[in-house]
C-alpha cells in the first residue's frame, strides 16, 4: 500500500489543507478538526484503499485506518502546508467555522489529545507489570531477583511519574511552557514532599497549613494545575517586557502555581478524583452482574462514538486511588467479543475479500484493536456486532458477578489477562471464553447471512450476471405503472419493490451517467452490458429532493458498491410509487432470463449474447 497515495487521497476528501484546522491520530484514527465538515466527502474517503471507515463523532472527523496509522499520518504531515497543522491536538480550536464545540466535545478532544501520545507506552507498562505478577505466582521469577527489580521499575515509572507525563502533554494541548508544566509536576512527586506525606507532616506556607497529599500516579490534579497555568502564563507573557519574558515568566509561574497547587487546585482535583470514583464504586456495588452485563455489552458502541476516553480517564484513576480497576476485565470481554464475532465471519464465510478482512480483524482485536474488526465486520455485516454484544454482555455478566479486579492498567486485550490475577480471577477466565467463544459460535450459526456466505468472486466470474440493484420483490417489468418501461421499449428489465433506499451495484463496470436529479444512473458492465436504474415513477418531478448520488459519471465501480441513497418513506408519503426499475437498454444483443421465482438468489438476470447461438 502507498501510504502517500494514501494520505493525499484521505486529505482531497477531508477538503483540502484549507479545511483542516487541526490533525493527530490515536491508536487506529487519524482524528481530524475541519473548518466546515460538510466539506469533506466521506463516501470518497471510504472508497479510499486502507480506510476502514469514517465516523464523525466528538466534534471530531475521525478516519479509521487501523495499525499503519502512524505511516499515514508520518505522510500526511509531510505533504506541503499541512507541517502547520500537525500533532495539532495542541490547538484548542474552541470554534469551528464560527460555531463552539459543546462542552462534551470539547473535553473529549482535551482527554485524547492530553493521553493519546503516551498510552502505547501506559500499556505496554501495564502488560509488563502483568506478566510479572504472573512469573512471580508461578515462582518461575523471585520478587527478591535483581531481574525482578529492573523489570518492576521499568513497568512501574510512567505510573509512579504519571503526573510528568500528563503535565507535558496537557501544556501542548493548552500551548503553555511544556518544561515549566514538567517541573510543577516534578515538584509535586518531589521525594522531600513524598517523605512528609509520609511522615503525616503539614506545611506552614506564610501561616498557610498545606495538608501534603500524595500525587504519584494522580490524574486530575495536575491536569487541573496545568489548566490554571494556560490562564496564568498569557498574563505574564504581557505583563513583562521581552528581554526578561523567557525567564522571569516560568519563575513567577512556578512561585505561585506550586502553593497554589498544593494549598487549592490539588486538593480540589484529589477530591473530584475521590467523588469519581465513589460514583463508579457506587454504580458497581449496586450491582455488580448488571454493570458487567451493561458495560460488556455497550463499550464497543462508546468506542464507536468516540467518548471511550471519558472511561480511560477514569480506569486510570481508580487504579491510582484504589490500587486497582473493576471495569478493566468487563471491558476486555467487550474487546474479545469482537475478534470472536470477526472468527465467526472468517470460519462462515467463502468471500475471499471478507475472509482476508475477518481474519486479520480478528487478530487485532485478540491484541486490543477493535477498530479494523467494528468496522470493516461486524458493524458492516450487522448482525456479528449484534452478535458480539450478546456474548460479551453475557461474559461481562459473569466478570462483574466475580468481582474481578485489575491490579494496573492496560489496554484490554489477551496480553492484559495476567493484569487480572487475584480477586476472581477463574470468573475472568470463564467470561473471556464465553464472550470470545460465544461471539464466535453465535456469528458462525446466526450472524452471517447468505449474501456474506456466498463467494463473490465466483459470482463475478460470470460476466452474464446482473445481480440485484436493491433489495426488495422483483417483479416483471411489463407489471410495472409506466407505460413506457412496461412497453419494454427502453428494452428488457424487471422492477424491483424496494425494502431500502440504498442501491448498489449490480454488476463491475463503469458509470455511464448520472442524472442531475439522481433518480437514475446509467451503468456498462466490464462485459458490455449497459443497464439503466431508474428509481421509482415519475420521480424526476422531485427535482432531486430525497436522492443523494454517490458516485460520478466515468467512475468504476464494483458489485455491490453503493450508487444513490434515497428516502424510501419521503418518496412514498410524496404519493410517488418507488419501484425501482432495472433496463438491459442494449437488450436486443442478449437473450434476458429475470429471475422472478427466487429472490434470495439475489440474481437479477442472465443474459446470453444473441452472437454466441449462432
Amino acid at each position: 500500500m502507498s501510504y502517500k497515495k494514501m494520505s493525499k487521497d484521505i486529505l482531497d476528501g477531508v477538503g483540502g489543507k484549507e479545511n483542516v484546522n487541526a490533525v493527530w491520530h490515536c491508536a487506529t484514527r487519524l482524528r481530524f478538526k475541519l473548518n466546515d465538515a460538510s466539506a469533506a466527502d466521506t463516501q470518497k474517503i471510504e472508497n479510499t484503499d486502507g480506510v476502514i471507515t469514517v465516523v464523525n463523532s466528538a466534534g471530531q472527523y475521525q478516519v479509521v485506518v487501523g495499525n499503519s496509522v502512524a505511516q499515514v499520518y508520518e505522510e500526511l504531515t509531510s505533504l506541503p502546508g499541512m507541517a502547520v497543522h500537525a500533532s495539532a491536538n495542541t490547538e484548542s480550536a474552541s470554534e469551528s467555522n464560527g460555531r463552539k464545540f459543546n462542552p462534551i466535545s470539547q473535553l473529549m478532544d482535551f482527554v485524547s489529545a492530553v493521553f493519546t501520545p503516551f498510552l502505547g507506552a501506559l500499556a505496554g507498562s501495564g502488560i509488563l507489570k502483568g506478566i510479572l505478577a504472573l512469573v512471580t505466582t508461578l515462582h518461575w521469577l523471585s520478587t527478591d531477583s535483581g531481574a525482578y527489580k529492573v523489570w518492576n521499575a521499568a513497568s512501574d515509572a510512567i505510573f509512579y511519574f504519571l503526573p510528568i507525563f500528563l503535565a507535558f502533554t496537557a501544556a501542548k494541548k493548552l500551548k503553555v511552557n511544556q518544561f515549566v508544566a514538567v517541573s510543577l509536576a516534578g515538584a509535586l512527586i518531589h521525594p522531600s514532599l513524598v517523605e512528609i506525606v509520609s511522615n503525616s507532616q503539614t506545611i506552614d506556607f506564610f501561616g498557610i497549613p498545606i495538608v501534603p497529599i500524595t500525587y504519584t500516579a494522580s490524574v486530575f490534579p495536575i491536569l487541573l494545575s496545568i489548566w490554571g497555568l494556560s490562564y496564568l502564563e498569557p498574563v505574564l507573557n504581557r505583563f513583562f517586557p521581552e528581554s526578561i519574558r523567557n525567564m522571569l515568566t516560568p519563575l513567577v509561574s512556578l512561585v505561585i502555581m506550586l502553593p497554589l497547587t498544593l494549598a487549592l487546585i490539588g486538593p480540589l482535583g484529589t477530591k473530584i478524583s475521590d467523588l469519581l470514583a465513589w460514583v463508579l464504586l457506587a454504580i458497581y456495588g449496586f450491582s455488580p452482574l448488571l454493570a458487567g452485563l451493561i458495560l460488556g455489552a455497550f463499550h464497543q458502541s462508546i468506542v464507536m462514538l468516540g467518548v471511550h476516553w471519558a472511561l480511560i480517564t477514569l480506569m486510570i484513576n481508580n487504579v491510582a486511588n484504589q490500587g486497582y480497576d473493576q471495569w478493566l476485565p468487563i471491558v476486555c470481554a467487550a474487546v474479545l467479543s469482537q475478534a470472536g464475532a470477526a472468527l465467526g465471519v472468517f470460519l462462515k464465510t467463502r468471500d475471499p475479500k471478507i475472509k482476508g478482512l475477518s481474519g486479520s480483524a480478528a487478530i487485532s482485536a485478540i491484541f486490543g484493536i477493535t477498530e479494523p474488526a467494528i468496522y470493516g465486520v461486524t458493524l458492516k455485516l450487522k448482525r456479528p456486532f449484534y452478535c458480539a454484544m450478546i456474548a460479551a454482555g453475557i461474559g461481562g455478566a459473569v466478570i462483574g458477578s466475580f468481582e474481578v479486579h485489575a491490579s494496573t492498567f492496560t489496554f484490554p486485550s489477551l496480553l492484559a489477562i495476567p493484569t487480572y490475577l487475584g480477586q476472581g480471577f477463574l470468573g475472568e477466565v470463564i467470561g473471556l471464553i464465553i464472550a470470545f467463544f460465544g461471539a464466535a459460535i453465535l456469528t458462525f450459526f446466526f450472524g452471517v447471512s447468505n449474501k456474506t456466505v456466498t463467494n463473490s468472486t465466483e459470482i463475478q466470474a460470470n460476466p452474464n450476471e446482473v445481480m440485484m440493484a436493491v433489495e426488495g420483490q422483483i417483479v416483471p417489468l411489463t407489471s410495472v405503472n409506466d407505460e413506457v418501461f412496461a412497453s419494454e421499449a427502453m428494452g428488457k428489465g424487471a422492477g424491483i419493490v424496494p425494502i431500502n433506499g440504498t442501491v448498489t451495484a449490480p454488476v463491475n463496470g463503469t458509470v455511464s451517467s448520472v442524472y442531475k436529479t439522481g433518480h437514475a444512473i446509467g451503468i456498462v458492465s466490464d462485459s458490455g452490458i449497459e443497464l439503466l436504474i431508474h428509481i421509482g415513477i415519475n420521480t424526476v418531478k422531485l427535482k432531486g429532493q430525497h436522492f443523494n448520488p454517490l458516485v460520478k459519471e466515468n467512475d468504476q465501480i464494483k458489485m455491490g458498491d453503493k450508487l444513490v441513497e434515497f428516502d424510501l418513506e419521503q418518496i412514498k408519503a410524496s404519493g410517488y410509487d418507488p419501484t425501482v426499475m432495472v433496463i438491459i437498454t442494449n437488450s436486443t444483443n442478449y437473450q434476458v432470463q429475470v429471475n422472478l421465482d427466487d429472490s434470495n438468489s439475489k440474481q437479477l438476470f442472465h443474459v446470453t449474447p444473441i452472437k454466441s447461438q449462432n
